[in-house]
């Protein structure tokens, strides 16, 4: 099936209110712009160097997404463009964008990764650190925490999986009620191609969806 056939199948099953944010990362400049010309805005790119040679290439009415973890010495590189960071998982990490989003004289917005699965290998933030993060907030005017994120364990245990994307529904239903200027929780990201239909019934609005779109990646480059 092609790009826009994808694109429409995948709209199709998703509520009107849940934003698609397709994954291009290693996928070519001509296919972004395929799903483009279908009208997909939303891109999410997981290294800073694509991202900004992409970003460099196509039209600029784009939103791009940096959805993989971010060092701290590469803010800088996207700090004047970039739509929404998905992957905040630490104190220093935000302090670095609101130092950048100064410097650009825009607020940048984000979201705070909260670990939920049960592998080592994931990134994100546990409440102590989310405590933090939420106590420090008046000293970053730069930065606006729009939502959370969250990447469930890489299993084939779909009750796993809903019961760790429910928690962080929970987490973020109870951190709604928390009211600063620069943390309005709206958007909670959750699911991708392999289980995005099940995030969205445990709450999520934000998909990330890469391979059900593009088709699978090359890792050779």
């Amino acid at each position: 099936m092609s790009i826009s056939n994808n694109l429409n199948s995948i709209l199709n099953q998703i509520p009107s209110h849940v934003m698609l944010v397709a994954v291009s990362k290693t996928h070519p400049v001509s296919a972004i712009q395929e799903a483009y010309k279908f009208g997909q805005k939303h891109f999410g790119e997981n290294k800073v160097q694509e991202l900004i040679e992409k970003q460099t290439a196509l039209s600029k009415d784009i939103y791009w997404h940096l959805i993989g973890h971010l060092q701290s010495n590469k803010v800088k590189y996207i700090a004047p463009f970039v739509f929404l960071i998905h992957s905040v998982d630490s104190l220093k990490l935000l302090q670095e964008i609101n130092k950048e989003g100064l410097k650009n004289k825009r607020v940048i917005n984000c979201l705070l990764q909260v670990y939920i699965a049960k592998e080592e290998t994931k990134y994100g933030l546990d409440s102590h650190e989310l405590d933090a993060i939420i106590n420090e907030l008046d000293n970053l005017p730069f930065v606006k925490i729009y939502g959370l994120m969250g990447m469930a364990s890489n299993t084939e245990n779909a009750e796993q999986v809903r019961m760790e994307f429910r928690g962080l529904k929970v987490l973020f239903d109870k951190l709604k009620l928390i009211k600063k200027e620069n943390f309005q929780l709206e958007i909670l990201s959750m699911g991708m191609s392999s289980d995005y239909l099940l995030a969205i019934e445990e709450g999520s609005n934000l998909i990330r969806v890469g391979s059900s779109i593009f088709g699978s990646r090359d890792y050779s480059n």
